[in-house]
């Protein structure tokens, strides 16, 4: 199988370098208002519910703690949550 740089040898240049996301800062649709996910309405994932509970229990709020809530309610709970408890 042929590399790609017996490609560019044959005269078959890439027309954009490839980039590794890992090493570039993050994009600005990575970070997006929880009411704008196209996912924000399913229920709430298993790593939001645990993290909401630790959170809820560590601010002495367990009533915030619901385990209904979906996806973008429970994201701007752990938020609020986590300006309380000083987690960043």
């Amino acid at each position: 199988m042929p590399d790609s740089s017996s490609n560019a040898r044959k005269g078959k240049a890439r027309s954009q370098p490839v980039s590794n996301p890992k090493l570039e800062p993050a994009i600005s649709n990575q970070i997006k208002d929880p009411d704008e996910w196209v996912s924000g309405s399913e229920p709430m994932t298993g790593a939001q519910a645990s993290y909401l509970k630790t959170l809820s229990e560590e601010a002495h709020q367990p009533d915030l703690y619901d385990p209904n809530l979906d996806k973008a309610e429970a994201s701007k709970r752990i938020d609020q949550l986590r300006g309380k408890t000083g987690r960043d």
